[in-house]
């Protein structure tokens, strides 16, 4: 099911204002610095509880237009993270700057319309759905909540659903169990796009379609983001379908950003050796490319009590003695001009790990 042409949503009149771009093209749309995520689990009145380090120094930059793609095993932290970015869960420390202007601080609360200007679309599209209203309902809820009258926000409901490729004719009385997996993510994703956000974070949105299905909606994003001028950062663990709709890739382990470049450039040449074992799995149509042996051994660190210095180091092929005991910045790789960073000592220049450029037999 495609979305009307007829229905290009730049062309529409909304019954919400545009919220203005401050700065520019060249001004980022989003910078994070810091965010800083712990829970704190059982414990009380028979012993200290147990802290959970969910996100630890996430910065994230990104461009207008742009969309950055967050990849990593279950549990590196990458739902906590989208969290974070949109509001929905308040950090423990760290800066959201949107447009120029800060969106979020431990100690500042966001407004109405920086609130809106970042909507998420989860994993579950089943479970974010109200099953008691119907789609029309459900997207003119935000309009409303936002002083639209209930007659426009309807009516802009059923350009919604025909942009997003369901005709309203048919779908707008429906509720969501009336809908297949692919319908019901197409009504999550208008209904993010119902109160005029500039960027969309998408946690794993098409993970549990099926394929042909899958591509639609990979297509559908696609053509709205051409058409509106949005931002997304998009989750997956499909790295097919990160590199198809990321310009940029961000690569987590355990909490921490441990590479970050272009998507040409890191499905290229990866520099961090989580990111070779990471891309190193990806399954193969081709009998030539079988993998006789595991590209990644042992189970990830107890995020409780994780590793010092590099916490990849515990599953690391090159681990050396500097990987326990400082942990690696998140640098620019040589020749890269600043565009590829990565966090492991046997990537970065001048330091006492054998693998470094400096020496004989580094990596490339």
């Amino acid at each position: 099911m495609n979305p009307d042409p007829s229905r290009d949503l730049s062309r529409m009149p909304a019954p919400l204002p545009e919220i203005a771009d401050r700065g520019g093209p060249l001004q980022p749309l989003l910078s994070a610095t810091g965010l800083r995520k712990e829970f704190r689990l059982g414990g009380g009145f028979f012993g200290p509880r147990a802290v959970v380090h969910a996100v630890d120094d996430f910065s994230l930059t990104v461009i207008k237009g742009e969309t950055v793609g967050i990849v990593g095993e279950s549990g590196c932290g990458k739902s906590t993270a989208a969290r974070l970015l949109a509001g929905i869960t308040p950090a423990d420390d760290g800066e959201i700057i949107f447009d120029g202007e800060t969106f979020w601080t431990p100690r500042s609360r966001i407004s109405g319309e920086r609130r809106r200007a970042i909507q998420m679309v989860f994993q579950d599209s089943a479970s974010s759905l109200n099953p008691r209203m119907t789609l029309t309902e459900t997207l003119a809820f935000g309009p409303r909540a936002h002083g639209v009258p209930t007659a426009t926000a309807r009516a802009y409901a059923r350009d919604l659903l025909a942009a997003v490729g369901l005709p309203p004719a048919r779908f707008a009385e429906r509720y969501p169990i009336e809908l297949s997996g692919g319908q019901r993510q197409r009504v999550n994703i208008a209904r993010a796009l119902a109160i005029r956000p500039r960027l969309l974070i998408l946690d794993e949105p098409v993970s549990a379609l099926d394929k042909s299905v899958e591509a639609q909606v990979l297509n559908l994003l696609v053509s709205l983001r051409d058409q509106l001028g949005l931002s997304y950062v998009f989750i997956s663990h499909d790295l097919n379908v990160v590199r198809y709709i990321s310009d940029r890739v961000v690569v987590m382990y355990l909490g921490q950003i441990v590479e970050e470049a272009s998507a040409q450039d890191i499905f290229a040449a990866p520099r961090h050796p989580y990111t070779r074992a990471l891309f190193a799995s990806k399954p193969s149509i081709d009998p030539r490319q079988r993998v006789t042996a595991p590209p990644l051994v042992g189970d990830p660190p107890d995020p409780v009590n994780p590793p010092s210095g590099c916490r990849f180091r515990t599953r690391c092929p090159i681990v050396e003695a500097i990987c326990a005991n400082a942990r690696p910045p998140l640098s620019a790789m040589p020749g890269a001009g600043g565009t590829h960073r990565a966090a492991c000592w046997a990537a970065l220049p001048g330091n006492e790990h054998s693998l470094s450029p400096r020496q004989k037999g580094a990596l490339q």
